[in-house]
Parts: structure tokens; sequence; C-alpha cells
């Protein structure tokens, strides 16, 4: 089993910048994408950023292209998500993810085998 831990979410101003965390323990070696995705209230999850954990490529949605940066460290098992420039409409809980994906599908959320717990993130206009 993977076992993904979310941190670093909050409160912040428009404008604004967060950086969340997502630990993940277990059986790491099964997967090879993780993920960022986000949901609010009566919507679907809604993909954020991806990486792969092979050659650290990076894929965003165009509405955080610019603003998010994604990165690993391999020491610790973590990933970052810097959240740069934060708008009220980024206001969501954000999941941490990962599974063993074809670069096809990271921005569908049913591809990926493990979830974190979440982490509210709200930015206030």
């Amino acid at each position: 089993q993977v076992r993904l831990v979310e941190s670093g979410g909050g409160l912040v101003q428009a404008g604004g910048s967060l950086r969340l965390s997502c630990v993940a323990s277990g059986r790491t070696l099964r997967f090879n994408k993780m993920g960022w995705f986000r949901q609010t209230l009566g919507k679907e999850r809604e993909f954020v950023a991806s990486l792969c954990s092979d050659n650290r490529s990076t894929r965003y949605a165009d509405s955080v292209k610019g603003r998010f940066t994604l990165s690993k460290d391999d020491a610790d098992n973590t990933i970052y998500l810097q959240m740069n420039d934060l708008k009220p409409e980024g206001t969501a809980v954000y999941y941490c993810a990962s599974g063993l994906i074809s670069s096809m599908s990271v921005i569908t959320p049913r591809a990926y085998s493990n979830w974190g717990q979440g982490t509210q993130v709200t930015v206030s206009p």
C-alpha cells in the first residue's frame, strides 16, 4: 500500500502564495506518476498538476500554468506544489494522488490508485 499525507493548506489573500507538500510512504516503487487535484463542493475533482517520477516531466492545467510549480525531493519521497499568485477561484480541497499511469491519463482522477486525505486552501478576495 502507498500512503500519501498532504500538508500546507491554509487561508491566504488573493495574490499570495502557499506551498503544499505530499509525503509518500509504503510501496512507493509501485507508482510512476504523482499528481495534484482539487475539488470544491458539488463539483468533480479537477486536475491541477502531475509529475513523472522517472524523468521529472511535469504537466499543468492551463488555469495554473506560470503560477504553480511542482517539484520532488527523492530523499524524503515528497512532492511540493508551490502556488503563487493565488486567485479566489483556487479555493478548494487539494488532493495528492499517485499511481502507475500512462502519460495520456495523468489528468484523469480515476487513473490514480492512491489518494491523500486532502488539505483545504482558501483564497480570500
